[in-house]
């Protein structure tokens, strides 16, 4: 799901309405996760993550919660550039033909290195 804004014939924006994204016949898979190592996501973990889902054909996207920035999760210093420290909360999306098994690997990487 996300949160857009729709601006009208006049210039003006109505109140922020709430759209199920779709492609297809795929339907955006979200998986949140709180950060539970004492460094964060720095290269070690975020290593392991993007070797895991590097084959998988999805769209996959990671931000860190209460940030807008969403980054390719498939690159190593683009989830390195979100600065995820222990504590944080972050949202990861995947959308294509082998969403549910990428959020799967996602999930399993993250509570075993993270």
């Amino acid at each position: 799901m996300q949160v857009e804004v729709v601006q009208g014939d006049d210039g003006g924006f109505f109140a922020p309405q709430v759209v199920e994204k779709r492609k297809g016949e795929f339907i955006m898979k979200e998986f949140k996760y709180v950060v539970t190592d004492a460094q964060g996501i720095h290269a070690r973990p975020a290593g392991i993550l993007v070797k895991a889902i590097a084959k998988k054909t999805s769209d996959i996207k990671i931000k860190k919660a209460g940030d807008t920035r969403e980054v390719n999760a498939k690159s190593i210093m683009a989830v390195m550039s979100l600065g995820v420290k222990k504590g944080n909360e972050v949202i990861i999306t995947a959308e294509g033909e082998d969403e549910e098994d990428a959020i799967a690997e996602i999930q399993k990487v993250l509570e075993e290195n993270l």
